[in-house]
């Protein structure tokens, strides 16, 4: 795989991840709408992990109280209860990936998700759940507020983020505002509880990595990489753009994109 066709990867990785406009659809479009060949599922997981550790940089003071309060679940060292309990409520949030995931994985049925109509129907869909959560969803939570329930709610919308055109992010905010968080803290509730999500889907690659090529995994090496600074800078824009503006932008961006694609594909 050249190096232009990891950059673009890269590139729409890291843009796509964080604003709610599904990753997972982008990068099933690339080869679909280019002459690129399809890059496969191990560099699509690698470039999740790209942007994992941007969300640990970004967040690097929740990401180490939420590990405090985890380590001291464990009886390791010492930390507030309000630290162990979001703790295990993003473990709690977790659970309903984790399961669909595998069961998804294990009966082989990820492939058969990689469809341009899909792609675009979701797109449409959940982008208008997404305007109508941001339009008539509250600002009176905040991520030190959250609730078990509020918790398990978002992870089962999470897990639904697994068919592509849907957008983890995107299906979670969207959660997270009808729960009543702010724009703001409904991204920081979203990223956070992408951790663990994005960590188990990169151990699942490395273990698959060991059984590549060395030019495949030099490949993913490089395109998490780039994937990581194409992160950070998108974040640092998303949470910057969502303290002064809705998130309509994104909406008529999905509705658009999902009506051309099924143009495209008529």
């Amino acid at each position: 795989m050249d190096f232009l066709q990891l950059l673009i990867i890269a590139i729409v990785q890291g843009v796509t991840e964080f604003l709610p406009i599904s990753s997972s659809g982008h990068l099933i479009l690339i080869p679909k709408l280019t002459d690129l060949p399809d890059q496969g599922p191990l560099i699509d997981v690698a470039v999740h992990v790209g942007t994992l550790a941007a969300i640990i940089v970004y967040f690097w003071r929740d990401v180490s109280g939420l590990a405090r309060g985890g380590l001291a679940s464990v009886g390791v060292g010492n930390t507030s209860p309000k630290e162990r309990r979001l703790f295990w409520y993003i473990v709690a949030g977790t659970i309903p990936a984790v399961v669909v995931g595998l069961f998804l994985k294990t009966g082989g049925y990820l492939e058969g998700f990689r469809s341009t109509q899909l792609v675009a129907i979701n797109l449409i869909f959940w982008g208008v759940i997404l305007g109508l959560a941001d339009r008539f969803g509250k600002h009176v939570k905040r991520f030190e507020d959250a609730s078990l329930k509020d918790a398990v709610i978002i992870g089962l919308f999470q897990a639904l983020a697994l068919i592509p055109g849907t957008s983890r992010s995107g299906i979670t905010m969207s959660a997270a505002r009808l729960l009543g968080y702010g724009r703001v803290e409904s991204a920081r509730f979203s990223f956070l509880l992408s951790i663990p999500a994005i960590a188990g889907a990169g151990l699942l690659a490395v273990l698959d990595l060991a059984d590549a090529t060395a030019s495949m995994q030099q490949d993913a090496l490089i395109a998490g990489g780039l994937t990581f600074i194409a992160a950070i800078l998108t974040m640092v824009f998303l949470m910057r753009f969502l303290k002064r503006a809705s998130m309509m932008v994104f909406v008529v961006y999905r509705i658009l994109m999902g009506v051309a694609l099924l143009l495209l594909v008529a």
